[in-house]
């Protein structure tokens, strides 16, 4: 059953996707690595308007309230939400119970012919800390380890506590894989 978001009545617009990668090149060419900031810090700020674009399409769906659906309706009716919306497939599995992994063969801010050096999903991963994280115990943190911007056959997102994704990032420019930092806090 699909369910349009009526955009005059919502905090949201339609956006193109050529427009937010336009705008990620132009970051990079003219602000070099401050541009990830800029983009995380937007992304998070529209996480509030996503998330309540996510509640009425709950309600029209007769779904309930993000905060009393468990974990797995909640993380099937958010990535059939992303898709309809346009931004692409997710699928959300867990890593060693410590953190989410949010996968896309297909996510709209990735660009497949962009030949980035690294992942460059940054208004997502601002979108995504704060989309999932309203409906989470605690804030959450999101970091992107594999990119089709960078060469990837998918972006990958990890998602946890802002302390767990800090020994993440530790690890990783220490050497190791997501995988290892994941595996020494299970």
């Amino acid at each position: 059953m699909a369910t349009n978001v009526d955009l005059s009545s919502s905090q949201l617009l339609a956006f193109p996707r050529a427009s937010l990668g336009a705008l990620r090149s132009a970051l990079i060419r003219d602000t070099g690595g401050a541009f990830a900031t800029f983009l995380q810090e937007a992304g998070y700020a529209g996480g509030d308007a996503i998330f309540a674009s996510f509640r009425s399409w709950l309600a029209a769906r007769g779904a309930g309230d993000a905060e009393s659906l468990d974990v797995e309706t909640y993380q099937s009716h958010a990535t059939e939400f992303f898709r309809e919306m346009g931004w692409g497939s997710l699928a959300i599995t867990p890593l060693h119970d410590v953190v989410a992994i949010v996968d896309s063969s297909d996510w709209a801010e990735s660009d497949a012919t962009g030949g980035l050096p690294y992942p460059a999903c940054h208004y997502s991963t601002g979108l995504f800390a704060d989309f999932f994280g309203r409906t989470a115990e605690a804030p959450l943190a999101v970091l992107e380890v594999e990119c089709r911007s960078s060469g990837s056959h998918r972006c990958r997102f990890l998602v946890g506590s802002a302390e767990i994704m800090q020994h993440l990032y530790e690890r990783m420019a220490a050497g190791a894989t997501y995988e290892e930092a994941a595996a020494d806090l299970a």
